[in-house]
């Protein structure tokens, strides 16, 4: 386990990440090249349906500076500067999106032993502003996230989170949506040596009074091999494998279906990235 309890994002990240990462019903291919100078230039293209997107990323890195810039298929261009460590513990974020004039944001992190904090305001005449902390050590954990926005002087967002993380399990439960929304989140690493892990997420809606139950579980194969798997109480089942075949080149494939509509095509997916 890590030093502090982070930020309040990563309350119940484990358990998110074993339930919904790489899955995907698109196809989806990456390459990375990289320099000695701190250079790397990311291109990626995915097919959603009939759809194609893509986009390139060439992120520069010097000293404590990182520099992203990423154009799209609609010739959006993003840009985010980050200063790692300009003080001890502080983080600074500077993004903004061309042709949007108002995009623009900062973004100032702080981690400490016992304290994570977040806060970003837009760069607008009435801005969003965003703070979220969390308190407590990296065993137990209390936090809130929220967003204010000062044009109309209304909370668009009020949510709190605790964590409980041991050696080999970790547990969460938030409040979001304003108090609508209730869910509470279970990782638990069942072996280690083959990075075997069983993963569960319930959600209920006051408003609705309607409940969302997702469990997974993965396991390694081998070192280089990992297989994930997970169902829903809405019937979707969904599994994937995932192959490095070589140093930090990943092939992945996926498929989902929906065990109350056996007649329907299975979705399936497929992602390379390629970092040579």
């Amino acid at each position: 386990m890590g030093k502090g309890p982070g930020l309040y994002t990563e309350i119940g990240k484990k358990a998110r990440d074993l339930l919904y990462k790489d899955y995907q019903t698109d196809h989806k291919f990456t390459l990375t090249t990289s320099s000695t100078t701190g250079v790397a230039i990311t291109s990626a293209g995915t097919k959603k349906g009939e759809l194609f997107l893509a986009d390139v990323n060439t992120q520069l890195k010097n000293k404590n500076v990182t520099t992203d810039i990423k154009v799209d298929t609609y010739s959006n261009l993003y840009t985010t500067i980050t200063v790692d460590q300009p003080a001890p513990g502080l983080k600074a974020i500077f993004s903004f999106r061309v042709p949007d004039q108002r995009s623009g944001k900062v973004e100032l992190q702080y981690l400490h032993e016992y304290a994570g904090i977040s806060s970003s305001i837009g760069l607008t005449a009435n801005p969003i502003v965003n703070l979220s902390g969390v308190i407590g050590t990296n065993v137990l954990a209390l936090g809130t996230d929220l967003s204010f926005d000062t044009k109309t002087g209304n909370f668009t967002k009020c949510n709190a989170g605790l964590s409980f993380s041991n050696v080999d399990l970790i547990a969460s439960l938030t409040l979001n949506e304003k108090g609508d929304s209730l869910n509470a989140s279970y990782y638990h690493i069942v072996n280690p040596m083959t990075n075997t892990a069983v993963g569960a997420e319930v959600t209920h809606s006051f408003s609705t009074n309607e409940n969302t139950i997702t469990i997974g579980t993965q396991h390694a194969l081998d070192p280089l091999t990992m297989v994930k798997a997970r169902v829903n109480n809405a019937g979707k089942a969904s599994a994937l494998i995932q192959h490095e075949w070589r140093p930090r080149s990943l092939f992945t494939i996926s498929g989902e279906v929906d065990t109350k509509s056996i007649d329907k095509s299975a979705k399936v997916g497929l992602a390379l990235a390629l970092k040579p």
